[in-house]
This record gives C-alpha cells, structure tokens and sequence, in this order.
C-alpha cells in the first residue's frame, strides 16, 4: 500500500487505494466545510418545512379538525413556508406541508386536513 495525503489535514496516511482522509473526524470536517455555505438556504427551508409538519400533525391527530390562527401562532408556525396549494373544483384552497394541509376559515380559524 502507498502512503497518500489527507485531504483535510494532509497528513500521510496508509489505508485502501479509494481512502481520502485519514480519520473520520477528518472526513467530516472536510464534508462540512465543502456542504456549509451552499446547502444552508436549503438547510433552513427544509427546517422551516419540518417544523410546520410538526406543529400541523400535533394539532391534527384525527385526521381533521379546527384551530384558531392564534393557537398555530403561539407553536411558531410560519404560513409562507408550504409544500403545495391544492384548489377544489369549488375553487377552495388547501395549503399542504407535505401530508399536513390547512385551510382558512372564517374568523381567523383554519381546518386542518390529513391526505391520506
């Protein structure tokens, strides 16, 4: 086997003829650096993404229901992230966060609905 360099630390290494860093913390911290400026919006968008499923599933454990816009405030919900705008034949708008969808009611209240 030949000694290469390390691409994160250069430090010479043996190891197979495919191996690049000499330690897995090496090979992280070259990854995370290579990922971190580029991947960041999407990182955050997909953050973003998540935690309004999560609220919309927490509030929706049925399936359907009701929730005021107070309530989907106060868990930080953030109505400019969504996944999909599905409109009915009737022209009603539904607003997705992947299987977790809402849509405006009167009075500041959403129904809230599961795809199944």
């Amino acid at each position: 086997m030949e000694s290469k360099k390390c691409l994160e630390c250069s430090e010479s290494f043996v190891g197979r003829m495919d191996k690049k860093f000499c330690s897995d913390y090496c090979r992280n911290s070259y990854n995370n650096k290579i990922n971190k400026d580029g991947k960041n919006l999407i990182r955050n968008i997909n953050n973003r993404l998540r935690k309004n499923w999560r609220i919309l599933e927490e509030l929706n454990p049925k399936g359907k229901g009701t929730v005021t816009k107070k309530k989907l405030d106060m868990k930080g919900f953030d109505f400019n992230y969504l996944t999909e705008v599905y409109t009915t034949k009737a022209g009603k708008n539904y607003f997705f966060c992947y299987d977790q969808g809402y849509s405006i009611l009167e009075n500041e209240m959403y129904m809230l609905v599961k795809k199944d």
